[in-house]
């Protein structure tokens, strides 16, 4: 088979796969105040906030040339739970005690919007260049139950510059294995930190335009962010499985 004709079978103009990501996480947080530096807390372990679950995602792209495409990933792994502490610690000077029953909500909505360039193609695959935009709509608040004006936490929108590679490789006319990582490491304004995001997928053309795919993806980030009355790090990661149906025209 000709490249060619294998770049109409694999690379489409446009793609959307939407699936299910079964998700485990792990999410370390430290708030600061005025005064106290604050704790770092295992938001899962200590304020008993679930580390899997499942939810919607989706992933697509749009190649508006012969070697280039747009990539958009979204999701949201946004989590709350109400919990009595085992264990005391203090954000935004804030002490919270043993015995407190806490309520707790954690934001954590995922856009990725990413360039690839494809400067390898051949008849078994193709591997692309890609730059874009990790952007975590990220955040924690904290309450005790039935205190009004107790509450203490915050977040922010941060985009976050990525770079990395893409990639397929053809197994056969009907099976592709896919993979993409992307890493940053950034100092800007009110925001420090790196991040690594890693996915592998395979999937089965079952007809010209309907595939069956199952994939792994797995992120790490630590950011620290700055930002007006708000001081505070996040080291959180995910990683889990994806089950998805892909349509391509």
């Amino acid at each position: 088979m000709g490249a060619s004709a294998a770049d109409t079978r694999i690379e489409p103009e446009f793609s959307a796969a939407v699936g299910l990501f079964l998700t485990d996480q792990n999410s370390k947080t430290r708030i600061s105040g005025d005064v106290d530096p604050g704790d770092e807390i295992d938001l899962e372990a200590d304020l008993g906030v679930k580390n899997s679950d499942t939810v919607f995602r989706f992933d697509g792209y749009w190649r508006f040339a012969e070697n280039h495409r747009v990539d958009v990933s979204v999701f949201d792994l946004s989590r709350s739970r109400s919990k009595e502490l085992e264990k005391e610690f203090t954000w935004q000077d804030k002490l919270y005690t043993i015995d407190t029953q806490l309520d707790t909500d954690v934001d954590l909505s995922i856009y990725k919007v990413s360039y690839t360039w494809l400067f390898m193609k051949r008849d078994w695959g193709f591997l692309g260049a890609t730059g874009g935009l990790y952007i975590a709509d990220i955040g924690v608040r904290v309450a005790v139950r039935g205190l009004e004006g107790a509450a203490a936490g915050g977040g922010a929108t941060a985009p976050l510059p990525v770079g990395g590679l893409r990639g397929a490789y053809y197994l056969s006319d009907r099976w592709t294995l896919r993979g993409a990582v992307e890493i940053f490491a950034l100092e800007y304004e009110e925001y420090t930190g790196s991040l690594s995001d890693a996915r592998v997928s395979i999937d089965y053309r079952a007809t010209d335009r309907f595939s069956l795919g199952l994939g792994y993806n797995a992120v790490n980030f630590n950011i620290g962010i700055e930002r007006g009355n708000f001081d505070g790090d996040f080291d959180w990661g995910y990683s889990g499985a994806i089950v998805y149906l892909k349509f391509d025209l």
